[in-house]
Order: structure tokens, then C-alpha cells, then sequence
């Protein structure tokens, strides 16, 4: 998993795995859904992230299954 933050248009880019993207939706006016060929997501982008995420304080937890 990839977190990439461009500061210059305030959009966050979450990489959950890496895979040919096939389908992009727009899930909201400002949040879009890249899919691979079987519809999974493999990634999503906010936009105006500073407004809607706290992108200051990214933090990655490890929970023990």
C-alpha cells in the first residue's frame, strides 16, 4: 500500500495494491475509485484532501489478527 500526497492540487492518492487499472468512477464529486478488471479497487483519490482527511498525521497501525 502507497499513500502520495501532492501538496501543489491538495489531492491524496491511496495505493491499495498494484494492478492494471480498467475503470475509474467517481464515487463523489471530489472522491474517484480506480478498479482492475475484476471490479475490485486498487486505489482512491481525494481531492481537497487537507479538508476532508487530517493528511498532516498519516499513520500506518499494525493489528495482530
Amino acid at each position: 500500500m502507497k499513500f502520495k500526497y501532492f501538496e501543489d492540487t491538495d489531492t491524496l492518492y491511496i495505493e491499495l495494491r498494484s494492478a492494471e487499472i480498467c475503470e475509474t468512477r467517481d464515487l463523489d464529486e471530489n472522491t474517484i475509485l480506480d478498479l482492475d478488471s475484476q471490479g475490485e479497487v486498487c486505489a482512491i483519490t481525494f481531492e481537497h484532501a487537507s479538508t476532508r482527511t487530517d493528511v498532516q498525521n498519516l499513520s500506518v497501525e499494525r493489528i495482530a489478527a
